[in-house]
């Protein structure tokens, strides 16, 4: 984790900051040509924003990714929120997340009304490419987050323990269980990692009671909506229930939601394991967050979701506790990145969800691509030039469909 208090300082001058058109349009382009990932959505926003439009400083924009990188939920989302909040407000932080997150929420909506339409597609060949290189994305995922986040034996031997209990124990409450393991263990165990020395503190314009209040609703909302589910017996606010609770506690990227989203819709029925890894390949051929997966998802349940309105439904579900956190968080971000035991709490988490997503690779993304030694084969070379050609995923997803369908044939 990376440098001091994440700010922008805000002008008196309001004519200086701009307004939310200017912010829209400006993530709009980003959410239209921004491929590969959050590592490269972040570099996207630093040339953008920092060299290009001075919106803010290099070191204040470092402070910023050190916060989103800090807290659960899509770190390369968060960036842009607060990026938008620092710029216009939160109209200008709803602008930014709307002109990132839209065009591809839409386009995987589209795809899953495609599949429901056309049932002989999701049982083609080109879907089944789209499943093989979900192989591909989510071992190179382990293999870069596993040589950050787990670079000593300690962390090693915590992600492959929650890999283990992962595997063995099949029920959607271990994961979670598994990230609180994994929080008290670092908390408890783990060194203290070095923590680069504060930056002066600027006002990022949130009031520490607004930061509380934010934070507050995020807990609120975490804890009764499970409750409200069950008591109201609805199936809409239990899905919603189910996607807040993977963007409120998924660190590590937007891979580590897979299988916290699988838990949520396979093992009860709501999509088969086809359906699910056909979107979370397809998922890999879109710009923007890989957070709108869960517009897919939300379009191709059945009743009473489904279609546009599952898709915008669970798409909000999953991205509130990010406008939450990131906004809560950013007042007392200055004294908590200060704190050796947040520090060494989050390495735990981190090393935790290595593990998690270590067990997805084999169950359900191995499990349900690779039945044949021509499965393993395309896996295999779009895994090297991912990793070793460092191809662009979405060349590569593109690549492995047109081989599906071809070797179908």
């Amino acid at each position: 984790m990376s440098s001091p208090v994440p700010t922008i300082t805000p002008t008196p001058d309001h004519s200086q900051r701009g307004s939310a058109w200017e912010v829209f349009l400006a993530f709009l382009q980003l959410g239209l040509t921004s491929f590969g990932g959050p590592i490269a959505h972040l570099a996207y926003f630093r040339a953008e924003f920092v060299q290009r439009r001075h919106w803010l400083d290099d070191q204040s924009y470092s402070d910023l990714v050190a916060l989103c990188q800090f807290l659960p939920g899509p770190a390369s989302s968060q960036v842009g929120i607060a990026l938008g909040w620092g710029r216009a407000g939160w109209r200008g932080a709803a602008a930014a997340w709307s002109g990132f997150t839209l065009p591809s929420a839409l386009v995987l909506i589209v795809f899953a009304l495609g599949i429901q339409q056309w049932s002989a597609l999701a049982q083609s060949g080109a879907i089944h490419g789209l499943k093989v290189v979900a192989v591909a994305v989510v071992a190179q995922a382990v293999w870069g987050m596993a040589k950050s986040l787990c670079p000593d034996a300690p962390r090693a031997a915590m992600a492959l323990g929650a890999a283990l209990v992962v595997l063995v124990f099949s029920a959607t409450w271990v994961q979670f269980a598994v990230i609180l393991m994994g929080a008290c263990v670092g908390h408890v165990f783990l060194k203290h990692s070095t923590i680069a020395p504060m930056s002066t503190h600027n006002d990022f314009g949130v009031s520490k009671k607004t930061g509380a209040f934010l934070l507050g609703t995020f807990v609120t909302l975490l804890a009764s909506l499970p409750w409200l589910a069950s008591a109201m017996h609805s199936p809409a606010l239990t899905s919603f229930s189910q996607f807040y609770q993977a963007g409120a506690l998924v660190f590590g990227g937007g891979h580590v939601v897979l299988p916290l989203l699988q838990s949520a819709v396979v093992p009860n029925g709501l999509l088969s394991n086809d359906t699910f890894l056909a979107g979370y390949g397809a998922a890999q051929a879109v710009p923007g967050p890989l957070f709108t997966f869960a517009a897919y998802l939300g379009a191709a349940m059945p009743e009473p979701l489904g279609g546009w309105t599952g898709g915008v439904l669970l798409l909000v579900a999953i991205f509130l506790p990010a406008f939450l956190l990131v906004a809560g968080a950013l007042p007392f971000w200055q004294t908590l990145r200060q704190q050796a035991r947040a520090q060494r709490t989050m390495a735990g988490i981190n090393a935790a969800v290595v593990g998690i997503l270590l067990a997805a690779l084999y169950d359900p993304v191995w499990t349900s691509a690779i039945h044949t030694r021509t499965d393993f084969a395309l896996a295999l070379a779009a895994f090297g030039l991912l990793v070793i050609a460092k191809a662009s995923p979405v060349w590569v997803v593109t690549g492995a469909a047109l081989a599906g369908a071809v070797l179908g044939w």
